[in-house]
């Protein structure tokens, strides 16, 4: 390899480095000198020891998009927590769901993405990936007919649309909007 390619790949993998060394910090609850130089170890002998697989991030960030996805997720939450809240001490079963959600993207960080987002909010896990087929599968609560599970499933769609319009690349935000003109998902 030459120098200009490790450089290229170590420079692709430094938002990586900086995430383990804040996440070394903030699971110490320190924000010392000591804290960052002993994280600084530990994300050099975690990145060295353990060959992961390089994470290809878009190298775009559109703020106004992930400002959206930040007010409509704690928005989500809130409605979640409210929804689940009134499931629970209403009488009668809530209604629960085994669904699959199809994506658009096939990027890992992408699908990470959708999945935890969409596991935060109260009222959905989710309990599988098919990671080839590009589908998240969520338990769901408060869904009693196909109405209710169309509009879960959207739900998880348009997260997906979100994070990808705040963070994924240009291929892949055409892709939405290729997928939402065809009527299919996103």
């Amino acid at each position: 390899m030459s120098p200009a390619t490790i450089a290229s790949a170590l420079w692709r993998q430094l938002p990586f480095f900086v995430w383990l060394v804040a996440l070394w910090m903030l699971l110490w609850g320190q924000f010392t000198v000591l804290a960052a130089v002993t994280g600084i170890i530990v994300a050099i002998f975690v990145t060295r020891v353990f060959r992961l697989p390089p994470v290809e991030l878009s190298g775009r960030v559109n703020l106004w998009w992930g400002l959206v996805f930040f007010v409509e997720f704690l928005a989500a939450l809130i409605r979640g927590s409210l929804t689940v809240t009134w499931q629970i001490l209403a009488p009668g079963h809530p209604g629960t769901a085994i669904m699959a959600v199809p994506l658009v993207t096939d990027d890992d960080l992408i699908m990470t993405h959708v999945a935890v987002t969409a596991s935060l909010i109260p009222g959905s896990l989710i309990v599988d990936v098919d990671r080839d087929r590009r589908i998240l599968y969520l338990h769901v609560l408060g869904v009693r007919d196909e109405a209710q599970l169309e509009h879960q499933r959207r739900s998880v769609q348009q997260w997906e649309e979100r994070i990808v319009r705040a963070v994924g690349s240009r291929d892949q935000v055409a892709a939405i909007r290729d997928a939402a003109a065809e009527g299919k998902s996103a």
